[in-house]
């Protein structure tokens, strides 16, 4: 009896342990991801999705690209969401710690410019207007110094942090160089604390990715830009991201997948995979612009042959088509 008791005990505690160590390998299976606010809400939704179908642990981080990257380039995560091109410093960086990356486009962004929503005398702003304002060493103030027309009232400016691709790409379009900007100016990483700066000053100005505007429609009011001297202003939308009219703020949105840990972690390859499935749907309904279904064709297509490498030479263009970007990565 004491012997088929010590039996019993002994099958129950195989189970145990068996079960335990399921578990633990269950929860060993974690995706680390890290980088961009503005590609943050895309990543946060198909990880939502992807982790009640495939019982993975998806942690997405939202430190900037740029403080993505330094992780990445660390190994820390497996992949890194970016709203501008790798730089070549971090290039650098990945390559003497031996990550190898998979750059893989996945949205549209209409990086938007906003006021505060009592402000009604601002029907629109040219590039070269922004960059009068934005430009390194600027002395506008007042409204009136950009434009006579405008109310002598103080100017409050909010835009992301040095770390964020939002403003390296704001800069690269505007100023001409990325990184190049006034400082004088309140800077945060996390788009919500700009949205809340302009929304509660009359006189504030700032600039972040759209969907972070459509979430706040009551409180900010969306600026149409006007691209060159002579052009008709545009207001950011889907349909002119994609007719090529929104210049020079439409930008591709990025996550960079670690090449070893999309080689040797299935559950890595079955995120990208379940990424680039649902992005059409997931990134519409977080308010950004879907690819067209040829470029995410393409972009499947990149990811399974295990490409490795930028398409791009460390620094944001204006206007990159995704397959010709694609087409630069033997």
């Amino acid at each position: 009896m004491q012997t088929k008791f010590v039996k019993a005990l002994t099958v129950a505690s195989f189970v145990a342990a068996a079960f335990s160590a399921t578990s633990t390998f269950a929860a060993d299976k974690i995706i680390k991801i890290d980088g961009s606010s503005t590609v943050y809400p895309i990543t946060e939704a198909v990880a939502e999705e992807f982790q009640a179908a495939q019982k993975v642990k998806v942690t997405v981080g939202e430190s900037g690209t740029g403080g993505g990257f330094k992780k990445f380039c660390r190994g820390e995560t497996d992949i890194s969401d970016a709203s501008r091109p790798i730089s070549q410093k971090e290039m650098d960086a990945c390559k003497e710690a031996g990550i190898q990356y998979i750059e893989l486009p996945i949205a549209y962004d209409e990086l938007t410019v906003v006021v505060n929503s009592k402000n009604d005398f601002v029907k629109s702003l040219s590039a070269e207007e922004l960059k009068k304002i934005w430009a390194p060493g600027s002395s506008v103030k007042n409204w009136n110094q950009v434009n006579s027309a405008y109310p002598n009232q103080p100017m409050a400016l909010f835009g992301p942090g040095t770390a964020s691709g939002t403003f390296d790409y704001f800069t690269e379009a505007i100023n001409g160089k990325a990184k190049a900007s006034r400082s004088d100016y309140t800077p945060s990483e996390d788009d919500n604390v700009l949205v809340q700066g302009v929304a509660s000053n009359t006189g504030g100005l700032g600039y972040f990715g759209y969907a972070y505007y459509a979430e706040n429609k009551d409180k900010l009011r969306a600026v149409p830009i006007v691209a060159k001297a002579g052009a008709a202003a545009v207001m950011p939308s889907p349909e002119a991201v994609m007719n090529g009219t929104y210049q020079p703020l439409s930008r591709p949105l990025f996550i960079y997948v670690n090449a070893t840990a999309a080689a040797f972690k299935p559950e890595v390859k079955a995120f990208v995979n379940y990424y680039l499935d649902n992005a059409p749907k997931l990134v519409k309904e977080v308010k950004y612009v879907p690819l067209p279904t040829e470029d995410y064709t393409a972009v499947k297509t990149h990811f399974k042959a295990m490409k490795p490498g930028t398409g791009f030479n460390g620094t944001p263009e204006v206007g990159i088509k995704i397959t010709d970007l694609l087409s630069r990565i033997k």
